[in-house]
């Protein structure tokens, strides 16, 4: 019996997620829709949970976007920082002033994790980027610039997962 409530709540919680994080972006953006989710992970290990709303599901590069990240694992805050700065070198950003500029706001924005944390990064229409904690605002970057180049770790064609940009374009 206790197993069976334990599942119910748990399908329950999947099933009010998603409107709630809907709920939540339709501050942000117009009509938000999921594009595509996909599951990160490194050397067989699950690190996270993605997935991509845009205005009516519909993508374009520099339109306003969300991507909500759901962690599977604990991590530092200044960890996802640190490997944030990794892949904007990797993708090509190479201003290394604002890439430490960048890095110390993210290390104040971005709390730790640990498993069924959700941290969600909005890109606005004015390219201000707001970073959600489990739905509540945890902090803002002005930078247009970080933006573009934030979201990019895992929508530009030079990510280090492919196979995860595809699904969140909404590729199978």
């Amino acid at each position: 019996m206790r197993k069976m409530i334990c599942f119910f709540l748990l399908m329950v919680m999947l099933h009010v997620a998603p409107a709630f994080a809907l709920e939540n972006l339709s501050t942000y953006m117009t009509n938000p829709k999921p594009v595509g989710s996909g599951r990160m992970s490194v050397l067989m290990m699950d690190v996270y949970d993605a997935t991509l709303f845009a205005p009516e599901g519909k993508w374009k590069q520099d339109n306003p976007m969300a991507l909500q990240i759901t962690y599977l694992r604990e991590i530092s805050g200044s960890k996802i920082a640190d490997r944030s700065v990794v892949e904007m070198r990797n993708i090509g950003i190479r201003d290394e002033i604002k890439l430490a500029t960048w890095h110390t706001q993210m290390r104040n924005i971005f709390p730790d994790v640990r498993e069924g944390v959700s941290l969600t990064g909005i890109l606005g229409s004015n390219g201000e980027s707001i970073f959600l904690h489990n739905g509540r605002e945890a902090g803002r970057i002005k930078d247009p610039e970080f933006g573009k180049a934030f979201f990019a770790i895992w929508l530009n064609e030079k990510t280090s997962a492919p196979q995860l940009r595809q699904r969140l374009l909404g590729a199978s």
